[in-house]
């Protein structure tokens, strides 16, 4: 029986799977890839399987093998659905795991999300989050022609001036999430009286300005939405790297990192660490992200991986480590890289709902066996919520008179 806290588990649904081939497996079906019914199946599967939440992938462009600019393949899942609006459908027929959206930062607007997140929060109980993403591509601007951004190659993006932008995406990042924060704030808890002999709705002594002024955003505030369920829904963010480290301590309840392999992740949970420290910040989670492949037989699942890695014309490649094998093994795995200090995993399944049903099938009994994975969600209340389900309070609003 492990001494350690019970591991965090998640996972992150894009198309298919995360191999650009699944969409041609046997039991894919690609033909419900824009049906809700696509999505809620996913969602149930993952809540019976007691994850902590699903992320969804989004973007402002048409996915592309390139990380630079579009492509011309037609052998590829091409096109998806608004990832708010899936988590907004599968809200109401799911009721533990938490929903966390993909939203992008650098073409959009923090006061558009920060109700859209809100309402997301009110329609699941208090299940919502967020995953905040840069677009740095001279294309996806093109859709909006509101901002020019170079076209640069990847030799450039290693030059001062390339990793000078990068760097001033993840600042815009940064005040774009302070925004967010703030407006959640803008309504106090009981600013709503609702008071039908006195004819007051509101206390509007209690929505307030946040009036933030930045390089990016100058927002007056307050939010149209009231306070969300949760006060702050949990932020999450993806980084590979020192600059989106900084935006993971500065700005983030979670991290999704990315180590090769233990010694790695032990690495990435010191320089994550530094930054807080400098930050002034604690207790933010750190996901290690695994792509994964799994079967009964850690010689049928290598072999599926291959035979997906020849349909696509290519030996498959990720930014994520990549496991195939049996759920037992990636029990192994995991475990011992929570040694390292991560609090917890995000997992892509290479192929859906394939991998999905592996993880949720084998992988968790596994973990549960072993002491390492909860045996039932909490009790319908607080902790029912993404934050309980964190182990993160509800935190108090910093507009309120006795909190200042």
């Amino acid at each position: 029986m492990s001494l350690l806290p019970l591991l965090h588990l998640a996972v992150a649904l894009d198309g298919a799977g995360w191999h650009p081939a699944a969409w041609r497996e046997p039991d894919a079906t690609p033909d419900r890839l824009f049906t809700p019914a696509y999505w809620v199946d996913l969602a149930r599967q993952a809540e019976r399987g007691l994850l902590d939440f699903i992320t969804i992938e989004d973007g402002l462009d048409v996915q592309s093998d390139s990380r630079l600019g579009p492509d011309e393949r037609t052998d590829r899942v091409r096109g998806r659905l608004d990832a708010v609006l899936i988590a907004a459908r599968v809200a109401p027929v799911t009721r533990h795991i938490g929903l966390v959206p993909t939203a992008i930062t650098t073409h959009t607007e923090p006061f558009h999300l920060s109700k859209a997140i809100a309402t997301l929060d009110y329609v699941s109980g208090g299940r919502a989050g967020v995953r905040v993403q840069v677009a740095a591509r001279a294309d996806t601007a093109a859709h909006f022609g509101r901002r020019e951004i170079p076209r640069l190659t990847v030799e450039q993006l290693a030059e001062p001036d390339g990793r000078r932008l990068l760097a001033e995406h993840f600042d815009e990042a940064a005040d774009y999430v302070e925004v967010l924060r703030r407006l959640w704030d803008s309504w106090e808890d009981d600013a709503e009286i609702r008071d039908v002999a006195t004819g007051r709705f509101i206390d509007r002594d209690k929505l307030h300005y946040i009036d933030f002024e930045g390089r990016w955003f100058a927002v007056k505030g307050p939010s149209i939405t009231p306070r969300p369920p949760q006060g702050q829904p949990p932020v999450a963010a993806l980084g590979h790297a020192a600059v989106p480290y900084r935006l993971i301590a500065r700005s983030a309840d979670v991290g999704f990192v990315t180590p090769r392999d233990r010694s790695h992740a032990v690495e990435i949970v010191a320089e994550v660490s530094g930054e807080l420290a400098k930050a002034g910040r604690a207790g933010v989670h750190l996901f290690g992200d695994v792509v994964v492949f799994l079967d009964d037989s850690a010689a049928v699942a290598r072999a599926r991986r291959e035979r997906l890695d020849e349909l696509a014309g290519a030996a498959y490649a990720s930014d994520a480590h990549i496991f195939a094998g049996t759920p037992a093994e990636l029990a192994d795995l995991l475990l011992d890289w929570r040694e390292a200090g991560l609090s917890g995993f995000r997992l892509r399944p290479g192929v859906l709902p394939r991998d999905l049903a592996q993880v949720i099938g084998g992988l968790v009994p596994e973990l549960q066996r072993r002491g390492a994975f909860r045996a039932g969600y909490p009790d319908d209340g607080w902790p029912a919520t993404l934050r309980g389900l964190l182990g993160r309070p509800r935190p108090a609003n910093r507009y309120r008179r006795d909190v200042a």
